[in-house]
């Protein structure tokens, strides 16, 4: 085994010392944030925030203190025909509501794993990442998709934020703490012979003590709720008592089922499809897939639909290269190999494989500057509210982060190639649960 020894520690010094340029860069970052040191002014100075195509007119959305960026993302996106259907300068959908129901069917989804994997050793690289994850607020495209399929939506109004929805760290740990209970009991029932019944009657149980502890701290969801509103002309409108099915078929003016995730995974082949082990929150729904094609490919999708008039929901890893109260991406935003005078080296391919990049975070596309046909800069619709966040919430993505951090969209399949909706009818690869792709599904 190599130990560290004095020598070594000598040389280092010595070299240290020895650099005045070292010297100089510890006094600045030993007294201030490293951001506002490494901060590249040549690109913020050259940075505009207009854009040729710009679609939002509204007001930006705010998680909070949870993980819901994805369900956020989703109903931004619906949200833009709605209020165009009820004639409305501001509206949302209910972000609380689609929660409740993740965290419900997600639960149920853990303990038919758990059960799936009874079979395997407590110490199972699965099982352990399983019990590590039982109720993330993470989430993909897809599984949103379910929610809504299964569940419906309500106006915000209807169902309110809640504490424990806009701060979600104290309800999680109660029910990762349930989860995890059961999982043992679930476990030493199948070692002890349990019949397939005494489980599932078992795992009803659970599930009860999941609802009892969703509505004490988000509220119980509305069967039916009664739905009328002013429009911007202060036109009254009535609908009377509707379901949260009835509300999403009538006010959510687009074609979701219809949407492809798309991904750039440069580990792997394009033009085939992946899927991730395990990445579920509806027992029995349609799996999470992605449609792995180039760089090239994603962007003139996403510019297509954006010149087209439609947002694009998208998946990226948000915190690299990025300066919160500007707005502003750049993939050399942080002249971070200049100020330590080293190099970091890894392609994005190998960011994926060491761990250094993930998909940590959905937002909405909602516009682009567009030069002799080429996208220079995007314009994303953040969700972290309109305070200290970018210019009132929205963010300006130069082209070069989008290469480098980008990673997927949701799009209609009549943007794609025959080609890409040939492929899409492949067997899908399946991805380990742990893998990057399945990342945004975490907290």
């Amino acid at each position: 085994m190599s130990v560290v020894t004095p020598e070594q520690i000598a040389r280092f010094r010595a070299a240290f010392d020895a650099d005045p340029n070292a010297k100089v860069v510890q006094n600045a970052v030993t007294a201030s944030d490293v951001l506002d040191i490494a901060l590249n002014r040549e690109i913020v100075a050259n940075t505009d925030f207009t854009f040729s195509i710009k679609l939002d007119d509204w007001k930006v959305t705010n998680q909070k203190s949870s993980g819901r960026c994805w369900l956020f993302a989703m109903l931004n996106l619906f949200r833009v025909g709605a209020m165009k259907e009820m004639g409305l300068k501001e509206f949302e959908f209910s972000q609380a509501h689609i929660h409740f129901w993740d965290k419900f069917e997600r639960a149920n989804h853990f303990l038919h794993a758990i059960v799936q994997t009874a079979d395997r050793p407590l110490d199972d690289r699965t099982v352990a990442f399983l019990l590590d994850h039982p109720l993330d607020d993470g989430g993909q495209w897809n599984m949103a998709v379910n929610l809504v399929r299964k569940h419906g939506l309500v106006p915000k109004a209807a169902y309110p934020e809640s504490y424990s929805s806009s701060a979600t760290r104290r309800m999680n740990a109660a029910l990762n703490h349930m989860l995890r209970t059961s999982a043992m009991e679930l476990r030493n029932m199948t070692d002890s012979g349990a019949s397939n019944a005494e489980i599932d009657s078992h795992k009803d149980g659970r599930l009860a003590d999941v609802w009892r502890v969703l509505c004490i701290h988000l509220g119980t969801p509305p069967e039916t709720f009664d739905w009328q509103w002013r429009d911007k002309n202060d036109k009254f409108h009535r609908e009377g008592e509707m379901t949260p099915q009835e509300f999403a078929q009538k006010f959510v003016t687009i074609d979701y089922e219809d949407y492809v995730c798309l991904v750039h995974d440069p580990r792997n082949q394009t033009l085939e499809t992946y899927t991730v082990d395990f990445l579920q929150n509806v027992a029995g729904g349609p799996p999470v897939v992605y449609l792995n094609i180039g760089m090239d490919d994603m962007k003139d999708i996403t510019k297509r639909l954006l010149e087209d008039g439609l947002p694009v929901w998208m998946g990226c890893d948000v915190g690299k290269q990025m300066h919160r109260q500007r707005g502003l991406w750049d993939a050399e935003l942080f002249s971070f190999k200049e100020m330590y005078g080293m190099e970091f080296g890894l392609e994005k391919a190998d960011r994926l494989r060491y761990h250094q990049t993930m998909m940590t975070h959905a937002m909405l596309f909602t516009g682009v500057d567009v030069v002799d046909g080429d996208a220079r800069r995007w314009r994303v619709e953040n969700s972290w509210g309109d305070k200290k966040s970018g210019i009132k919430g929205f963010y300006t993505m130069n082209d070069s982060w989008f290469d480098e951090y980008m990673f997927e969209i949701a799009a209609p399949s009549s943007y794609l190639t025959d080609e890409m909706r040939a492929a899409l009818s492949k067997e899908p690869h399946v991805l380990s649960p742990w893998d990057p792709m399945g990342s945004l599904a975490r907290n």
